[in-house]
C-alpha cells in the first residue's frame, strides 16, 4: 500500500510538555517520516482556560483516514482527553491534511477549516511546510501565513523531544515571550 502525506495539529493546555511528548511518541509508533514544527505558545480559543502549546506535524501513513483518525483519539484517550474529571485539555490531535483529499469523510472536514482560522495552525504549518499548497486556497501556507492577519498571541517556546530542540533558537530571538 502506498503512502499517504498527512499533517496533524497536536495541542495541549494540561502537563503540556508531558502530553505532548506523550502524544508525538505514540505517533513515531505507526507513522512514517515524522517531523515537527516549533512548538507555540497561545491563549485558548474558544474555551476559557490556560494556555496551549501546539505543533503540527507531518507524516506519511499507510492507514485509511478513518483508521487515522480512530488511533488519534485513542492516544487522546490514553492522555486523559474523554477522563471525566479531566482538567484542561490534556491533548488533542487533529487531521488538518490526509493527501490532498478535500471533503466531507464520516463526519471530517479536510482540509481543516482551523488551518486558515488559528494562528496556532497556520504558523507552524508555514514554518513546517511554507512550500506546501493548500488543497483549496492553492497558494503555499508561506504565503497564507504572511498575509493572514489573524489577530491571535501566540510566541514560539522551547521544547525538546527525544534529545532534540523543535524550535530553532533563532526563532525564539526573534519572537521572544511577553
Amino acid at each position: 500500500m502506498s503512502l499517504t502525506p498527512i499533517f496533524l495539529g497536536l495541542g495541549s493546555n494540561s502537563e503540556r510538555e508531558l502530553h505532548l511528548c506523550a502524544g508525538l511518541e505514540a505517533l513515531a509508533g505507526f507513522v512514517e517520516d515524522l517531523r515537527c514544527s516549533p512548538v507555540f505558545e497561545s491563549r485558548a480559543v474558544g474555551i476559557k482556560s490556560g494556555p496551549f502549546f501546539n505543533l503540527v506535524v507531518s507524516a506519511r501513513t499507510d492507514l485509511p483516514l478513518l483508521e487515522l483518525d480512530r488511533r488519534l483519539k485513542f492516544i487522546e484517550a490514553d492522555n486523559g482527553r474523554y477522563a471525566p474529571q479531566r482538567r484542561g485539555l490534556p491533548l488533542d490531535i487533529d487531521v488538518l491534511l490526509y493527501g490532498d483529499q478535500v471533503g466531507i469523510f464520516d463526519g471530517l472536514i479536510l482540509p481543516r477549516a482551523e488551518i486558515l482560522k488559528n494562528a496556532f495552525v497556520l504558523w507552524p504549518l508555514s514554518v513546517l511546510a511554507p512550500a506546501n499548497l493548500h488543497p483549496v486556497e492553492q497558494r503555499s501556507f508561506a504565503q497564507l501565513w504572511q498575509t493572514a492577519g489573524i489577530e491571535q498571541v501566540l510566541h514560539p517556546v522551547a521544547f525538546q523531544w527525544r534529545c532534540a530542540e523543535l524550535t530553532p533558537a533563532e526563532l525564539l530571538r526573534a519572537y521572544p515571550a511577553p
